[in-house]
């Protein structure tokens, strides 16, 4: 009846590792890390890039991404992948998935 009223459903995906896992095997993605640098650098997933979600320049690193090709992204627990997955969506990413549980429940190996 009060259509308004509803909490919009987010724009994006929220993916289970092994959902996640699955879209990087399938698909050619843009894997997304949106740590912090020192987060990054102390392991991550093969492949990622890392822009700091927050960091001041997120919005205009992210401008030079492709939109069109599908999105992939995480952080330590979620939360901030959350965050970015809705400025990619907002910023016109068509096609983007975040990481449930972040790396603290990603159950493969990560990299340096």
């Amino acid at each position: 009846m009060f259509d308004f009223l509803k909490p919009s459903a987010p724009a994006y995906q929220n993916l289970t590792p092994a959902q996640f896992a699955e879209g990087l095997r399938r698909h050619p993605v843009t894997l997304l890390d949106v740590r912090r640098p020192d987060e990054f650098a102390g392991g991550h997933l093969p492949g990622a890039v890392n822009i700091d979600v927050t960091g001041p320049d997120f919005a205009r690193r992210v401008a030079a991404l492709d939109k069109t090709k599908p999105t992939y992204v995480y952080c330590r627990s979620g939360a901030r992948s959350a965050t970015a997955a809705t400025q990619l969506t907002k910023a016109g990413f068509a096609d983007v998935a975040n990481l449930l549980g972040g790396v603290l429940d990603w159950p493969h190996a990560l990299v340096r």
